[in-house]
């Protein structure tokens, strides 16, 4: 019965230590990292955005890259693509128009700093910059939107 008791009381002060080292250990974790914060804003991004229906949009693609660049590239019939780009350090305002359900994310910048190009256009080959992109989105919720921002204004101080 001594026994019985003794190794009891071990065992529930294992238990409690690994339960107090495992809390101590986890307990003091530092928050995302730029590879968690990437790969949520890249998730985010892809599932909200919600482009226009367009027979002719063959296919898109919106990433951010480990480098602080937010990349928009449209790939339309015979190879006609619209090209979209900026590093986020110039991100000066992010703006949400719409419902939870749709609206339009706006993300400007000061001054001309997001380059605009097209390729294979018949109308001729564009290469401009501009002050602001306008990204159609769904699903957007303001919980979703304002961690959506914390993570862009994240990269942006990041690139500084």
């Amino acid at each position: 019965m001594k026994t019985s008791i003794s190794s009891l009381i071990k065992k529930a002060a294992a238990i409690i230590a690994f339960l107090a080292s495992s809390c101590f250990i986890y307990g003091f974790n530092r928050g995302m990292g730029d590879q968690e914060w990437l790969a949520w804003s890249n998730k985010c991004l892809t599932e909200s955005f919600n482009p226009p229906p367009d027979i002719t949009l063959k296919k898109w693609e919106l990433i951010l890259t480990n480098d602080c660049f937010l990349r928009l590239r449209k790939t339309y019939q015979h190879d006609r693509q619209e090209y979209f780009s900026f590093n986020l350090h110039r991100l000066n305002n992010v703006e949400y128009m719409g419902s939870d359900t749709t609206g339009t994310l706006k993300l400007s910048t000061l001054t001309d700093d997001i380059i605009v190009q097209t390729y294979e256009d018949p109308k001729g080959d564009l290469d401009s910059m501009a002050t602001a992109i306008e990204l159609p989105v769904k699903h957007m919720s303001p919980v979703r939107l304002d961690s959506l921002k914390i993570a862009l204004n994240y990269f942006k101080a990041k690139s500084l």
